[in-house]
């Protein structure tokens, strides 16, 4: 099969997901799945991806949505910002502090398929968020005012990466947020800055509403690396 282009990868979401209003975020619609192993398995039939990960670009996880509930209360926290959001998947965080009047907003990810669905969630929205197919870790931290990191501790290896990487832009003076429902690897030491309740989905979660708070991240000291 060969490699699907952008558009047969937005008609794709679009196919496989609804666009729906999200709870607790007025005006905010996203295409969303309700099935996360069908989608699984129709991006390998349909599209050909061998061995499909998690459609994580399908789902409003609970870390995400306590971001962008944090950037509706508090949207002087993104605007007039430069605003980069990691692991963006959907697009949620990032799509909410366009909305909120960051002055440019990067999103970041490795999945062809969160690339396509930012691009049409973006536009249902009415916003521009300009992504970046890769992954970021690799390198130092963009330079930005405003890091966003919604539901990212999901897994060992994940966790180890992707915290000292926070960390090190927090240290060049970067406000880094991190949304997260109190997943295994969430580390302590890490700022409380607000706590929601959010509705996600028995797809992803073992309750319909979940408490997810909201983190400032902090450089580490020498003792924590």
């Amino acid at each position: 099969m060969p490699t699907p282009s952008p558009a047969d990868l937005r008609a794709f979401v679009r196919r496989r997901t609804r666009l729906v209003s999200v709870p607790d975020i007025p005006g905010l619609r996203l295409h969303l799945a309700d099935d996360v192993a069908l989608v699984s398995r129709a991006a390998t039939v349909e599209i050909g991806i061998p061995d499909a990960d998690l459609p994580y670009w399908a789902f409003a996880w609970a870390g995400g949505l306590a971001i962008a509930r944090h950037l509706v209360d508090h949207p002087d926290t993104v605007a007039g910002r430069r605003v980069v959001d990691v692991a963006t998947g959907s697009g949620l965080c990032a799509i909410v502090a366009a909305r909120a009047g960051a002055a440019s907003v990067a999103a970041f990810d490795v999945d062809p398929l969160s690339e396509a669905a930012v691009s049409v969630n973006a536009r249902a929205n009415g916003v521009r968020v300009a992504f970046h197919l890769r992954d970021p870790l690799n390198d130092p931290p963009p330079p930005c005012d405003v890091l966003l990191a919604g539901d990212v501790v999901y897994q060992g290896a994940m966790a180890g990466r992707i915290l000292p990487w926070l960390s090190s832009a927090a240290a060049r003076g970067t406000q880094v947020l991190l949304g997260d429902p109190g997943r295994a690897y969430l580390p302590p030491g890490l700022d409380l800055v607000a706590r929601y309740r959010v509705r996600t989905s028995r797809e992803l979660e073992d309750a319909e509403m979940k408490e997810a708070g909201v983190y400032a991240v902090r450089r580490m000291s020498e003792a924590e690396r």
